[in-house]
């Protein structure tokens, strides 16, 4: 069905970013904010807004019913969610489908499937994609000490409905087993209303390697390549690179492969994400998840293929089906990505409202800002902290970060504190220029107590 009107259920640099993809579509754009947000650029820039509740998400971006409801009331076709909030809920595309509008993105009971990490498990094992060696549903500690003992430690314990690092323990050896399964159930339930847990052998030294997808929900998939986001914290990506250039080119091809027959044998439709673990000492990748949603980190995918992939998300929703094919989707060059928070790195990078004095982007060859901030913005203490993603784009991966290092230290922002910083010293560390990192480096290398007491 062909869309004429898209209502924006998000806020941020992500509905601004979904806006002007509508606008490059020739579609009217109505955008639903809280009242935090009636002034943000995006509100300023759409056809119309729709202030649809207060400034907590649970009143206003959170509520489906209330979204979908503004979506209807403002004659809206077409529905686009952005990534957090509810762009991952089954019940906000059920909705959707019920009152005719089209959900730019998968199906409900698509959502639902891949938002079961366990469930998303068998589908993969159905395809023939490599998992890491694990287990189906935990009945109880004697069960996880039994399955664990099998696997060999150390294991991780992981919440089934879960995400963001929630839910996640390391076991390293027996005596923690009980323990940790009543830890990682606890927060599982605490989180997800859900305290169902499954077990993978834990990978120490593992990149965290994703492919981007587009389907046509036909059987027809592309990739647009893969993305390095394994300089992370807490299980928060940090920084996001394309190409994973430590992966040698055959275990590449395997890794894409997996990707795109796991999309085909379910019919995926439009953009997602499959997420694999390459485990560096047995040179081997493992099947994690699928985000059935654009990913804050697409833009770097964009960037070494010259595509839009939100371009490309309502084009397949508006029934035009897939716009290239594999053949078209050409990797060229390197790109690093930086999400620069509104965060205070002397108090435990605790987010810190307030409003932008100063807003001094960098600009020039290669790079980009996708962001919603400008000079006397202010920054609600309802949502999540990020005020905006750096990109770079260069011929390889050593010039992409000497370029992002130029554009880094060129980058001024006042009135609150940010990850600036952070991300310049992580440019400098020869472990990231040497490309010997790991998802635990930031954390056990960067952060560790000893080097912290140091420095």
């Amino acid at each position: 069905m062909a869309i004429s009107r898209l209502f924006i259920a998000n806020r941020g640099e992500i509905a601004l970013r979904v806006l002007r993809a509508a606008q490059a579509e020739n579609l009217e754009t109505v955008i639903g904010v809280s009242d935090a947000d009636r002034d943000s650029a995006a509100a300023r820039l759409a056809d119309r807004k729709l202030v649809i509740g207060p400034g907590p998400a649970a009143k206003s971006y959170l509520d489906a019913k209330l979204v979908v409801q503004a979506a209807k009331a403002s004659g809206c076709d077409a529905l686009h969610p952005g990534y957090g909030f509810l762009s991952e809920r089954a019940e906000l595309a059920r909705l959707c489908d019920a009152h005719g509008i089209t959900f730019v993105g998968p199906e409900g009971d698509m959502i639902e499937a891949l938002g079961d990490k366990l469930r998303a498990r068998e589908m993969a094992a159905a395809a023939g994609v490599p998992l890491v060696p694990g287990s189906g549903e935990i009945a109880s500690a004697a069960d996880a000490r039994r399955i664990a003992d099998s696997i060999g430690y150390p294991v991780l314990l992981k919440a089934a409905a879960g995400g963001g690092g929630r839910g996640m323990v390391i076991v390293r050896d027996a005596g923690e087993v009980e323990a940790g399964f009543h830890k990682a159930s606890a927060e599982a339930q605490a989180a997800f209303n859900d305290g169902t847990l499954f077990m993978e052998r834990f990978v120490p030294e593992a990149r965290h390697v994703e492919v981007q997808l587009v389907g046509d929900g036909k059987g027809q998939v592309i990739h647009f390549g893969e993305r390095d986001c394994s300089v992370q914290r807490r299980y928060q990506k940090v920084i996001e690179e394309a190409p994973c250039v430590a992966m040698p080119d055959a275990l590449r091809a395997q890794l894409h492969g997996a990707a795109v027959n796991l999309a085909k044998s379910v019919n995926y439709r439009n953009a997602g994400t499959a997420e694999f673990l390459y485990d560096v000492l047995r040179g081997e990748i493992y099947f994690i998840e699928v985000n059935a949603r654009i990913q804050v980190e697409h833009p770097v995918s964009e960037m070494v293929t010259g595509r839009d992939l939100v371009r490309e998300q309502l084009r397949i929703a508006g029934g035009q089906g897939l716009s290239v094919t594999q053949e078209d989707v050409v990797l060229s060059g390197h790109a690093i990505e930086c999400r620069i928070n509104a965060e205070d790195p002397t108090r435990d990078f605790v987010p810190v409202p307030g409003t932008v004095t100063r807003w001094r982007p960098p600009e020039g060859e290669g790079i980009r800002l996708d962001s919603h901030i400008s000079e006397g913005a202010t920054i609600p203490p309802f949502y999540d902290s990020m005020i905006g993603k750096l990109i770079v784009h260069a011929e390889t991966r050593d010039k992409a970060i000497d370029r992002l290092t130029a554009a880094l230290d060129s980058f001024e922002v006042e009135g609150v504190p940010t990850t600036i910083a952070l991300h310049r010293q992580i440019l400098r560390e020869e472990a990231f220029r040497n490309n010997t990192i790991h998802t635990r480096w930031l954390e056990q290398d960067m952060f560790a107590p000893q080097r912290m007491a140091a420095e």
